[in-house]
């Protein structure tokens, strides 16, 4: 276990990983609106005191549960970044390292979903939590510039790239989707030929 001091407070990791798997499991369940503080404080098994202790308020923890979700995705994704090989294969690898994270953390991801359709997604700087996949924007800006990957904005081309794991890898989305790795290469090629030139 882990504990930070902070004046004469302190931050236990354990608590806190309880609070966002219960804020995570509450909003999937009831929504932003019907999900309180206390709600949470009682699914984590905390005082509602603790939860200031790390967040300031409600909105604070909403949006950290959000950005927390969104860097553990990238680390996910980046885990085996290598610049070095050709640009198909780390999209590849990127694409894979996606479809097992979504596919291991189906309720993370549905947090992520609900809070981008959300009002609070507005305090979010975008740019920043793009930022955090930058190293994909590279590669990508990169096939454009070596004419592997078609000109045309990267919001399309993510769209396309990403798009399809994101539906195939969520249960919710693809019940009948046979997880076998032949199948998950089979759309990765479809997606990978809809950018390619």
């Amino acid at each position: 276990m882990i504990i930070y001091f902070i004046g004469m407070r302190y931050k236990d990791e354990a608590k806190q990983k309880a609070i966002v798997k219960a804020t995570v499991k509450l909003v999937n369940q009831m929504g932003f609106a019907a999900t309180s503080t206390s709600k949470i404080a009682k699914e984590a098994n905390v005082s509602s005191a603790t939860i200031y202790i790390y967040y300031k308020n409600k909105e604070d923890l909403l949006v950290s549960t959000y950005i927390d979700i969104k860097k553990r995705m990238s680390e996910a994704v980046l885990k085996d970044f290598d610049n070095n090989q050709p640009i198909r294969d780390i999209l590849e690898n990127s694409w894979f390292s996606l479809f097992s994270f979504i596919s291991n953390n189906p309720d993370d991801f549905q947090y992520t979903e609900q809070f981008a359709n959300s009002p609070y997604s507005s305090l979010v700087d975008s740019n920043e939590v793009e930022k955090q996949f930058g190293p994909l924007a590279g590669v990508i800006q990169r096939g454009i510039q070596q004419k592997i990957i078609k000109d045309v904005p990267l919001d399309i081309l993510r769209i396309f790239i990403l798009f399809p794991v994101v539906i195939l890898s969520n249960p919710r989305l693809s019940e009948k989707f046979n997880f076998d790795e032949k199948s998950i290469e089979t759309a990765f090629n479809m997606a990978w030929d809809a950018i390619k030139l």
